[in-house]
């Protein structure tokens, strides 16, 4: 649904994942990586998320994203900012999962102390990461203990769709921009953040 959406022009796109919707079709990315290349953002960062099995099941096709910085695990230094950026989540069952809080510890030890954003596909804990008040928190405790250590300037995720937004805490502004509505539909407009 992508192409459904009204982006608003900016310095910096960033996308926390899930553009495949559970897909193993390379046709779905190359429509995602020819949509990245006709927006006028001069900086696009993209990871994937628990939908891209595809990217899992075979990492040669990550490949196909040329229109964008695609960071797995990985940082990358944008005009003076360092971005860095994972797919990982506590889920069970979807693309790029780890059930292993030593291993996601490991993970997020790997984050640069001196980064400016920090994006991942899931929420930290208790933090935007409910799909409605009486749920439980969906989000991951070894991500917020980082988070709140390293205390980056801009926090993006996604994943917990009912959590979208934005709340400040400290110095970093947290954002769920998961646009999906309870029905699967485009409910929400992408977030714009000035930093």
């Amino acid at each position: 649904m992508h192409r459904d959406l009204e982006v608003a022009p900016g310095d910096i796109l960033i996308h926390a994942g899930d553009f495949s919707f559970f897909s193993g079709r390379r046709s779905q990315i190359v429509d995602f990586n020819d949509w990245l290349g006709l927006l006028p953002h001069k900086v696009k960062i993209v990871i994937p998320g628990n939908h891209e099995f595809l990217f899992q099941s075979e990492p040669a096709a990550m490949k196909m994203i040329t229109n964008a910085t695609l960071l797995m695990n990985s940082a990358v230094q944008v005009g003076g900012v360092t971005v860095w950026g994972s797919p990982v989540t506590p889920l069970v069952g979807g693309a790029f999962s780890c059930l292993d809080p030593v291993e996601r510890r490991k993970i997020y030890a790997s984050i640069p102390e001196m980064t400016d954003i920090i994006v991942t596909h899931g929420p930290p804990a208790e933090i935007l990461d409910r799909e409605s008040a009486s749920d439980p928190p969906g989000g991951c405790r070894e991500l917020r203990s980082a988070v709140l250590q390293l205390k980056p300037r801009l926090h993006v995720f996604g994943h917990i769709h009912g959590g979208y937004g934005r709340v400040k805490i400290g110095p970093t502004i947290f954002v769920n921009a998961a646009l999906f509505g309870e029905f699967g539909d485009l409910e929400k407009k992408p977030i714009v953040i000035e930093l």
